[in-house]
């Protein structure tokens, strides 16, 4: 059997029973059927006899319960527990939020695509349309983002009004209550379309429709709190705010020091049990114009009037306005824009229990409804928000680079503009196809905790690089404020996105895999709730279960690694098509990341939590593959345009590339340089693969923005596009279109000139000559002078007497 065809055949069967994660049983029965074989054929020899005493050591123990508890499992579950990190209860909560979708196939090293190409597509009803065809088209209209950016600070009460009256504040209530109970979807497409044209309006409708109030009544609420407030809150009776954030308490929560004691007090004449309360809250949106507060506080019972705790934990209340001891109205103004968002502080002020949302039976659970509401809402609100901003630069970045000229050309022409075109355009692809992926599995009942915070987390970042990109090809265009910059609040408003909701910096080192691991993989959370049991004969049943099918996980990871590495995921099994080699790399890299993940458990232990670039790296691996999913499931469910190739092919490749890269990242600082080597030759044993989109994508991608096309109708669908005199978007497209048809004459103009037939100071000098001798007819030259004109409109920027400018009237 230690003949080289008898260690080849051990290998095969050894690898093929990995690569299939075959069981227990399957790998002892398969071995034992090959050692017999053996046996048969070659007789007792020294071999043989050695591979018996293998499978004897080994397969039998792992068969033997008893064996295995005593020999394995107990011994390793005593070292477990002992290095076993702590966590908080905030922490608890927060990772047990919430439900695992696509990612947690990705964690498993072994996706299904078919699975993944038969979820439901995002779709609007015909009620949701004609929402958006509606109500959302007339808003778009009647927004003036300058009028209220530079001179109100405020909506006009024109559109407070409208936004109450067509019900934009209760999209997420239930119709029985007076609501819209829109889908997810339409939520999202909704945000997508206002946020092109406003930032203070799309956060005004945005925040009573995520997390806050009415999705905590809605799921927590005790059905006198739902019937009351509910319709209030769909019809804009009540504008609600929600106050979490606190001077020492941001990104911490547990670290609230805002308080309340429960104790005997008087309201409305009287005597009842209450809570006295003290808060100083900060960065609450829709606070100074707020009828009722949500409240986020820690709650002490130090007289045990409640009942036997003293302390009951993180809490939600709702508090009218007008109760007294509330300090409310002030306005912060974060990079200005000006949605209302302000502090809110409180003294000693005294509310019925009642005003518990639940009531007093969920006194002490406030983070974990806001961890189970954050885990859908996360996905909604700032990635639409950052997705219509981006829709409406790829729509427009396009246009101008083709109507802006500069050294006779229009600079879509140069390299050097082509190279952030394309950037901007495929991002704003994977933006898309990542938000639309992530609600589509929210309106299919999930709550997508780690998939959200991935959204959250890529789709904002890249909506900032997005901006970054259309203010290098606007240039001066882009930096002038005024009515006709529709890209300065937008990129002067990207950190917002960054900051909330957890921000990015929190979400990518700490909460996507911190969260994710526990949550995603098939085994971890078994055994850390095992290492958690006080009854150490209990749980170890519990944990031998889950770590031996662990490190039969581990073993196949292993074997999967390098089989796919030296492979280059050939023969994969995956979707036929043209997009067929790029589900195969994702599988391979599932596997990788499969691997990593266990390797850096093993190595770093209970200290993997606190290595943050470490964990930050491997978010960066399960995000990028979930990005890459998301946008090979958004060209399935498009119908597979081949137009969109360079878009999609972009995307894909900008995914691998930036993955791998994070994978060598993890490799290079691991602290165990001969198992940093080891992992090199597993997951790279043929160096890496992937390089950057080349130049050849630039031009291609950019030539499609540059032109009326499908693909670029298809990547600014849902934006708000109008072609009316408040858009500026309208008269882009206008100067586009013009442009292309007065091309042919406009070249012959500059060639007429270059060779000397005309002459002029300018080129509508040029053209009149060209005209004067015939060399044109009056058609093409109106054409052209039409072209000029609409150039000249969109290549514009305003300029302000100092009255003006300073806000003061003649």
């Amino acid at each position: 059997m230690l003949s080289l065809s008898g260690l080849v055949a051990f290998l095969i069967v050894f690898g093929a029973l990995a690569y299939h994660r075959a069981s227990l049983i399957i790998f002892t029965v398969s071995f034992a059927l090959l050692f017999i074989i053996a046996t048969k054929l070659t007789g007792l020899t020294v071999g043989n006899i050695i591979c018996w005493i293998f499978f004897f050591l080994i397969f039998i123990p792992l068969n033997i319960k008893r064996l295995r508890y005593r020999l394995i499992s107990k011994p390793l579950f005593q070292f477990y527990r002992r290095v076993m990190p702590s966590m908080s209860k905030t922490e608890r909560d927060a990772i047990s939020a919430g439900t695992i979708t696509w990612e947690g196939d990705l964690f498993r090293g072994n996706p299904n695509w078919k699975k993944l190409l038969a979820m439901p597509k995002a779709v609007l009803s015909e009620e949701e349309k004609a929402f958006l065809e509606g109500p959302v088209e007339t808003l778009c209209r009647m927004i003036d983002d300058w009028d209220i950016t530079h001179k109100r600070l405020d909506l006009p009460p024109a559109m407070w009004a409208f936004l109450k009256e067509q019900g934009f504040f209760g999209l997420i209530i239930p119709k029985q209550y007076g609501g819209k109970q829109f889908s997810a979807y339409a939520h999202s497409q909704i945000l997508v379309k206002v946020s092109g044209r406003s930032i203070a309006a799309v956060t005004t409708i945005a925040v009573p429709n995520s997390l806050g109030p009415a999705e905590l009544l809605l799921h927590y609420g005790t059905e006198e709190q739902k019937n009351y407030y509910l319709p209030r809150l769909a019809k804009g009776e009540e504008i609600p705010c929600f106050a979490l954030t606190s001077p020492t308490a941001g990104s911490d929560a547990g670290s609230l020091t805002d308080h309340g004691i429960v104790c005997w007090g008087e309201h409305q004449g009287q005597k009842i049990l209450g809570i006295r309360l003290t808060f100083n809250k900060r960065y609450i949106t829709l606070a100074p114009v707020a009828t009722v507060i949500g409240l986020a506080f820690k709650l002490y019972d130090p007289d045990h009037l409640m009942g036997t705790k003293t302390e009951y934990g993180i809490t939600c209340a709702l508090i009218p306005r007008h109760t007294a001891g509330i300090s409310i109205g002030r306005r912060h103004f974060p990079l200005n824009s000006p949605f209302q968002n302000g502090p809110i502080h409180g003294e000693n002020i005294f509310i019925p229990l009642e005003w518990i949302i639940g009531g007093s039976k969920k006194a002490g659970k406030g983070w974990v409804m806001l961890m189970e509401c954050l885990a859908a809402g996360r996905a909604i609100s700032l990635p639409a928000n950052a997705l219509g901003g981006a829709k409406i630069l790829s729509y427009a970045a396009g246009a101008y680079a083709r109507v802006r000229r500069q050294f006779n050309l229009p600079i879509g022409r140069f390299e050097g503009i082509q190279e952030p075109l394309a950037r901007l355009a495929a991002y704003t692809y994977l933006m898309d196809a990542t938000r639309t992926f992530a609600v589509s599995t929210i309106d299919a009942g999930e709550k997508p905790s780690v998939a959200s915070a991935i959204v959250k987390y890529h789709v904002t970042e890249l909506g900032r690089k997005v901006g970054c990109d259309g203010m290098d090809i606007f240039g001066g265009k882009g930096i002038c404020l005024g009515p006709k910059n529709f890209l300065a609040r937008g990129y002067e408003g990207a950190p917002i996105a960054i900051t909330v909701e957890g921000a990015n910096i929190l979400t990518r080192n700490m909460i996507i895999f911190g969260q994710g691991a526990l949550r995603c993989h098939p085994y971890v959370l078994s055994e850390m709730e095992a290492g958690r049991m006080q009854d150490f004969q209990a749980a170890l049943p519990l944990f031998d279960k889950a770590v031996i099918k662990h490190m039969g996980f581990a073993l196949s990871n292993i074997v999967r690694s390098i089989t796919l590495g030296l492979s280059g995921a050939l023969f994969v099994s995956a979707p036929k098509g043209v997009m067929k080699r790029y589900f195969q790399h994702a599988t391979r890299f599932s596997s990788v990341f499969a691997l990593l993940v266990d390797v850096c458990m093993l190595v770093y232990g209970g200290k993997l939590k606190k290595k943050e670039s470490i964990s930050a790296r491997l978010s960066d691996i399960i995000s990028f593959l979930y990005l890459l999913s998301a946008t090979l499931k958004h060209y399935d469910d498009q119908g597979n345009k081949e137009d969109d190739l360079p878009l999609v092919q972009y995307a894909c490749l900008h995914c691998l590339f930036s993955l791998q890269e994070s994978i060598d990242g993890i490799i290079k600082n691991f602290p165990i340089r001969p198992i940093a080597w080891m992992l090199t030759i597993l997951i790279f044993p043929l160096g890496k693969p992937f390089t950057k989109p080349r130049d050849s994508f630039n031009r291609k991608i950019a030539q499609l923005m540059m032109t009326p096309s499908e693909t670029r109708d298809r990547l600014s669908a849902g934006a708000y596009l109008a072609s009316v005199p408040e858009n500026p978007l309208g008269d882009i497209q206008d100067a586009l279109l013009k442009s292309i048809e007065a091309e042919a004459a406009d070249k012959f103009i500059r060639t007429a000139k270059k060779e000397g037939k005309v002459s002029g100071y300018t080129f509508t000098d040029c053209a009149q000559a060209a005209l004067h001798q015939q060399l044109i007819s009056e058609e093409e030259f109106d054409k052209v002078m039409q072209a000029t004109e609409a150039r000249r409109k969109v290549i514009a920027v305003d300029d302000f007497s100092e009255e003006e400018l300073c806000g003061k009237k003649n």
